[in-house]
């Protein structure tokens, strides 16, 4: 069993019009993966991680983010 646990510091002064100054988005996110596996040793358990750190299309989407564009079309 892996259960994958994500947790954020998020800053919601700005988005909630409390302070104009205030960064907008998350200040710190956590990743955890909880394993249950008796039989694991340590580097398989850090194989898992590595693993999960390259093949994640969520973790890498947000430590590298892609190119974004945004337009405004008139209808």
């Amino acid at each position: 069993r892996i259960e994958v646990a994500v947790e954020g510091d998020l800053e919601l002064r700005r988005t909630l019009g409390v302070d104009r100054d205030a960064q907008v988005g998350f200040e710190a996110i956590r990743l955890r993966l909880e394993v249950e596996a008796p039989d694991a040793s340590a580097d398989e358990l850090e194989g898992l991680r590595v693993k999960t750190e390259r093949y994640c299309t969520v973790l890498r989407t947000s430590t590298q983010p892609p190119a974004i564009a945004a337009e405004v079309v008139a209808v």
